[in-house]
Order: structure tokens, then sequence, then C-alpha cells
């Protein structure tokens, strides 16, 4: 009597230290009973849920005292240890165990993305669209207001700012862009001052001045051209607008967004 009770004793200590750990899969080669599928589904023998299956401990039973990244990560573990067993061992029930197991993983996964589609749809603040609009529609007049907010930015920047235009007459890069700039100049009433890295006169800038430490003053690094500034007559402030050939619309794309938008407003 003595050594059965000892016995007792010793094996309901197994089972409370077992009972005490959270399960990630079973120790044999039977499959992890999944709460989510087996009782608020109710899908079944499909997710080995019939009773007959009860000897393999249940995953995740107690969300609430288990913390949610501890969850996840438990049905990864399992999932790769189903893998793992299918690949080492690839008999069928090995195999079925493990795409059972997976389909269940994307399904949950499919229900996650469905509420999340549901979420934004009913909170506009979530709603990144609203900013930049995805369909063709939304994006089209999105990009319409755009274009019409870059052309009145541009009409009116001569006002305040005036561009500095680093050249060297050495550039073949230079040579292409400078028309570009003086079309913008024209076009929008832009002071240019355009500065000679190397002393060498300009076709499309003949008033031109040679660098002194313009470059430098204007935060440019490097002795990278053709490089374009604007400067800001209220604040006497310098912005680079950018190295090497550039098209007319990305010229005013990018003065448009230095000038008129807060960093991180349009992503």
């Amino acid at each position: 009597m003595r050594k059965t009770l000892h016995g007792v004793t010793a094996v309901a200590l197994i089972i409370s230290q077992a009972a005490a750990a959270i399960p990630t899969f079973a120790e044999d080669t039977g499959p992890v009973r999944d709460v989510f599928y087996c009782e608020q589904r109710k899908l079944g023998s499909w997710f080995y849920c019939d009773p007959d299956k009860e000897k393999y401990p249940t995953l995740l039973e107690t969300p609430s005292a288990v913390p949610a990244v501890k969850q996840l990560a438990a049905i990864g573990e399992e999932l790769d240890e189903l893998k793992a067993r299918a690949i080492l061992n690839p008999t069928t029930e090995n195999l079925a165990a493990y795409m059972h197991y997976q389909r269940a993983q994307l399904d949950r996964a499919s229900t996650f993305a469905d509420v999340w589609g549901r979420t934004v749809w009913q909170n506009p603040e979530l709603d990144y669209t609203f900013e930049r609009p995805i369909n063709s529609l939304g994006k089209r007049t999105w990009m319409e207001d755009r274009k019409a907010a870059k052309a009145s930015t541009m009409a009116q920047l001569s006002q305040r700012y005036g561009v500095f235009y680093f050249y060297s007459s050495a550039c073949s890069a230079c040579r292409v862009f400078g028309p570009i700039v003086r079309s913008l100049s024209d076009q929008y009433g832009l002071e240019v001052l355009a500065v000679s890295m190397d002393g060498g006169p300009n076709d499309q800038f003949p008033h031109y001045v040679v660098d002194t430490g313009q470059y430098r003053k204007m935060g440019l690094t490097g002795d990278q051209v053709p490089a374009l500034v604007l400067f800001d007559t209220q604040t006497k402030r310098p912005i680079p607008i950018g190295y090497g050939l550039m098209a007319a619309d990305e010229v005013m794309d990018r003065i448009f967004t230095l000038t008129q938008t807060e960093p991180g407003s349009d992503y």
C-alpha cells in the first residue's frame, strides 16, 4: 500500500507539471488539436477534433493566460514540426497532417484579411486610400488635383524662391539639363543663377558666375553636377532639389514636395 501511494503521488506530480506547461505539439506522431477550429468553428475530423484524438494536447486552450505572441509562435512551431515530419518521413498520414494544419492556418489568415478589410471600410481614419487612392477613378482624380497644385506652386514660386543651377561646361548631362532649366525659368518666371564649377560658359545662361564657395554654402556635397537648389528669400535657407539629369516634371514634383508637403504625408 505504501508503494502504491508513492506511485500515485509521483504520477500526480508528473501530470500537474505537464498541465502547467504550454503545449506546442504532440510528443508522438499525432497532430495537435486546435481549439479555434475544433470548438469555435466545429470543423470536426478535418482538423483532428474527433473524441478519439483527445489524447493529444490541446493547443492554446487558455488564450487569456498565454500571451498572444506565444500563441502565434506555437502555431508556427507546430506547422514547422508537421512539415519536417512530412519531409523526413513522407507517409500519407504525415503529409495529410501537415496539409490539414497548413490549410487551417491559411483559413485563419483569410479571416484576418477579411476582418482587416471590413475594419478599414468602417473606420475612415484607417483608410490610406483617402489620402492616396489606388483604384483607377480615385487615382486619376488625385493625380489631376496634384497636377493643378504643382502648377499653382510653380506659378507662385518666383515670389519667394530663387534657383541656383550648378553646372560644368565639360559636363554632357549639364548641356542636356540646361535647356530644361531655361524652359522652367521662362515658363514660371523663375530667377535662375547659373554657377559654373569649372569657369566655362553656359549657352542657356550667358550671365553665369564662377563658383567661389556657393556650392558648399548651398548645402551641396561632393562635386556632382548638374545640381539644382532652391533658395528661400524669406528664411534665407537653401533647399537642395537634387543632382543629375532630371526631366521638367520631376523638377516640378520635387519642388512641390519640398515646399508644400510634410515628410511622410504622401505615404
